[in-house]
């Protein structure tokens, strides 16, 4: 199953796009590393639903969007490329800061997506703990801090396994500096995200890897507290990428809470 490349033209800025699939329409959106594209999980998932997977202006291959200055921004933005692409009411997958933006865009129109699953996301300070600062670190250094094995990682050769061209060395500088518009003042949430969670009473699957040292597992509680339909599961031996770090199991979780009865 091949997925195609494309550009979806939103609010006058192009935004790449990886589409590939069958069956109902699941947008996934991406953390600050980047879109990784048409890894393993999308592939198991992809067997069962369509997925759309842009890359957040600023980011990667798409263009800029010097006017955006918040994670709000970035959800609003969504919105529009839901309807831009003719998404109707899609699924809605986000990881790390793209699961803040997928949180926030639920809260501002809940009625625009169907189910909800939300992958170790920011957007809530952690009552315990702390979310770990992750423009001090060199990106080797990230990358050990985000995983909690990375010999148990199918991927880990393909995605980490060689030295960055300087064409991927630009873009993750500029994928770094976007995110730092985005997440930086307050830093990587919103205080006022948790008012609005408990609008959104659209299924929900949180995933949280119990070592994640990025984002603490108390804001994934949060979430599942404040959310008005949520389910938290959380998967042993797993950091703060679940889809790379566990990619099997990521994907069975994702295909069974997507294909479930609808709950009350």
């Amino acid at each position: 199953m091949r997925p195609r490349e494309q550009t979806i033209s939103v609010g006058g800025i192009d935004v790449h796009a990886w589409t590939g699939g069958q069956g109902e329409p699941l947008m996934v959106l991406h953390g600050a590393g980047g879109n990784r594209g048409w890894t393993r999980w999308v592939e198991q998932v992809a067997q069962r639903f369509t997925v759309w997977a842009p890359t957040h202006p600023g980011f990667g291959r798409s263009g800029d969007a010097p006017w955006m200055e918040s994670i709000d921004d970035l959800a609003r933005f969504y919105l529009w490329l839901i309807d831009a692409a003719g998404l109707g009411r899609p699924h809605v997958l986000g990881h790390s800061i793209g699961g803040w933006v997928a949180a926030e865009l639920a809260t501002m129109s809940p009625r625009s997506i169907d189910r909800l699953v939300l992958v170790a996301p920011g957007g809530l300070k952690p009552e315990r703990g702390e979310i770990l600062d992750i423009f001090y670190h060199p990106p080797a250094e990230l990358r050990t801090l985000s995983v909690h094995d990375p010999t148990t990682i199918p991927e880990w050769d393909e995605l980490f396994g060689r030295a960055p061209t300087a064409a991927e060395l630009e873009t993750a500088v500029r994928n770094q500096e976007m995110t730092a518009r985005l997440t930086w003042k307050p830093y990587m949430h919103n205080p006022r995200l948790a008012r609005f969670l408990p609008r959104v009473t659209n299924p929900a699957l949180i995933v949280w890897g119990r070592e994640d040292r990025v984002v603490p597992l108390d804001c994934g509680e949060q979430y599942r507290r404040l959310l008005g339909n949520a389910t938290l599961s959380v998967l042993d031996k797993c950091g703060h990428l679940p889809p790379i770090e566990q990619p099997d199991t990521f994907a069975r979780l994702v295909i069974d809470f997507l294909r479930g009865p609808i709950r009350p």
